[in-house]
């Protein structure tokens, strides 16, 4: 090995004269003669920079036109094909059924491309394309050359470039152009554009449709692990395929959608498309609230006995239809979300059977604590201590997630040439810190692999779980025998205020408003349930509301103009103006 290391160094010894060269441990060159240790040291070369980071590179003179890189031309909307492919695909290693990506997500899309008249039309539109040869404005040409059969869409967010922009003769990439000359200006603007937040909405059109048991929080849950591509997606692209200058930040996602953003886009696109009646809801269906209520339930640790008093609460308030579940643009347009009203309705039985007003459910859990034979009965009490710890541990480790997410794409998108350099420059620099920072430290940095799962929680006896499992416990002590129908001890339900707000459609929640005068163990739960679902608090209020409202009856609604409001008997409590109605003894 020496002889390999020292071929290129034939000088003779200084003291001995002798050509025989050997390496030490620490690299330095001595002669295996007399041990004669010299200046001279072996060339190491260190794998921990990145190749390119420190070479010097010549100035060529020779030609400086730029060869044009392979690439075809090809539309937008095979862009956002090829991801919703990838996103599909993703949901059958899942285990969702086949059906829900052959038989549904296709034909959604292909409808989307007939109404937005860009594919499966007589007369398609002239759209947005990439081309690596430069401008071509020929619509007919595209769809030979696509990658997936489909034409093209819209832009997301950013204007048309225009046609002179970003151009240069020989440039690698071309950027986009747009003709819409045979649309009128009203038309061009009611178009629906397709985005990367639309590619979600179909999926979850899909899967509701295919009635499959993913909920929208969990389809942004699996988003946010990386389970189903999103962020960056657009690597996942075939190399011919090349992005550039402004409309490649169609692809480019900067954040991810909420909960109640996600819902407005694919209520928007079942009015936009004019879907049929879609398949009916029933009990038997695991977006029922009937079944979807256990799931809640388990991950909440309350006990199984409280499903059949959230499903009485159910048929009271009229939930128990399929038709109220079952979108159908005649009837019912309106696209349920199915997890938040699951979760109202368990956020009210327990308002029902516990009261949930800092007084009655404390002495409540202090009678079941004062019986000898309590190690079976459910004690609200010892319930919020175990949620507590195991929601401040769930919410520092999913903080800690969100602080390691590397937002940072493997292949950056270039709006320019001239910045191409800098971007690469800065992105070889971030991988070198990132590389030494893993050297260093003694976990990795980026987040782990986290196996997907529809809970939030752990219970059980087992190793890392969240705690003790209380599924089996009794509710007997919070109930009574009234005419031989068991009922709750608590005769008492507060409720903000139901009437509807007059300024609907300019306000979004007074949550924000009455949360100091809200009880604290009642915001707790809002908080507990929204963590589950991933959504803000006066989402889920709002939601409760609603509920309450269908529970009580029409006499809360908003009062016509012109018509008195009818008086009602009320009592408030010492402590605050909260209202106080009875609940009649039943749920």
């Amino acid at each position: 090995m020496d002889e390999e290391d020292t071929a290129g160094y034939r000088e003779p010894c200084a003291q001995c004269a002798a050509v025989d060269w050997g390496i030490s441990d620490e690299g330095r060159f001595y002669c295996r003669s007399c041990h004669n240790v010299i200046e001279r040291t072996r060339e190491v070369l260190d794998t921990t920079f990145i190749q390119g980071s420190n070479r010097i590179t010549t100035i060529s003179r020779g030609s400086r036109t730029r060869r044009p890189e392979g690439g075809i031309v090809w539309m937008l909307c095979e862009g956002f094909q090829f991801i919703l492919k990838n996103q599909a695909d993703a949901l059958l290693r899942l285990g969702v059924s086949p059906h829900f990506k052959d038989d549904v997500l296709c034909q959604l899309w292909r409808l989307y491309l007939q109404k937005t008249q860009q594919a499966y039309t007589s007369n398609p539109v002239t759209s947005l394309k990439f081309t690596a040869q430069g401008w071509d404005s020929d619509s007919d040409s595209a769809p030979g050359s696509s990658v997936m059969s489909a034409s093209a869409t819209d832009r997301e967010s950013n204007p048309p470039s225009s046609a002179g922009s970003n151009t240069e003769s020989g440039s690698e990439w071309s950027s986009s152009t747009n003709d819409l000359r045979r649309l009128t200006s009203r038309r061009r603007r009611s178009q629906s554009r397709m985005t990367m937040v639309k590619t979600l909405a179909l999926i979850h059109l899909a899967l509701v449709w295919s009635r499959e048991a993913l909920t929208l929080s969990d389809l942004l849950r699996l988003v946010k692990e990386g389970h189903i591509p999103y962020v960056n997606a657009y690597e996942e692209l075939p190399e011919e395929m090349k992005l550039f200058g402004k409309d490649a930040l169609l692809f480019s996602v900067l954040s991810i959608p909420s909960h109640n953003t996600l819902h407005r886009e694919a209520q928007a696109l079942v009015q936009f498309l004019q879907l049929p009646a879609f398949p009916p809801i029933s009990r038997q269906t695991l977006l029922h609230p009937a079944l979807l209520s256990l799931r809640f339930l388990t991950d909440a640790n309350l006990p199984d006995e409280l499903h059949r008093w959230v499903c009485r609460l159910m048929d009271r308030a009229g939930m128990a239809d399929p038709r109220g579940f079952t979108i159908n643009p005649q009837s019912h347009g309106i696209l349920p979300r199915y997890e938040v009203q699951t979760a109202a309705l368990i956020i009210v039985t327990m308002k029902l059977i516990f009261g949930l007003d800092d007084h009655t459910e404390w002495e409540l859990s202090n009678q079941v604590s004062s019986q000898d034979d309590s190690d079976d009965q459910f004690n609200l009490r010892r319930w919020y201590r175990l949620m507590q710890a195991a929601l401040i541990r769930a919410q520092k480790k999913a903080d800690q997630d969100v602080a390691r997410k590397q937002w940072r794409t493997k292949k950056p998108i270039f709006l320019s040439k001239g910045e191409k350099n800098l971007i690469m420059k800065r992105k070889r620099n971030a991988e070198q810190v990132q590389m030494c920072f893993e050297k260093l430290s003694s976990c990795p940095a980026g987040v782990q692999d986290i196996s997907p799962s529809s809970f939030r929680f752990c219970w059980g006896d087992k190793d890392g779980s969240d705690g003790p499992s209380l599924h089996h416990m009794k509710v007997d002590r919070v109930l009574t025998q009234k005419l031989g129908t068991l009922t709750p001890q608590n005769s008492l339900y507060w409720h903000p205020a139901l009437k509807s707000c007059s300024t609907l459609r300019k306000c979004r929640s007074h949550y924000s408003e009455v949360e100091a005068t809200l009880p604290r163990s009642f915001v707790w739960l809002l908080q507990l349930f929204s963590f589950i679902l991933d959504v803000k608090p006066y989402y889920l209020y709002e939601e409760v509301l609603e509920v309450e409202r269908k529970v009580f009856g029409a006499k809360h609604a908003m009062y016509p103009k012109g018509k008195k409001k009818k008086r009602r008997t009320e009592t408030r409590t010492g402590t605050s103006s909260r209202v106080v109605q009875k609940s009649g003894g039943k749920s």
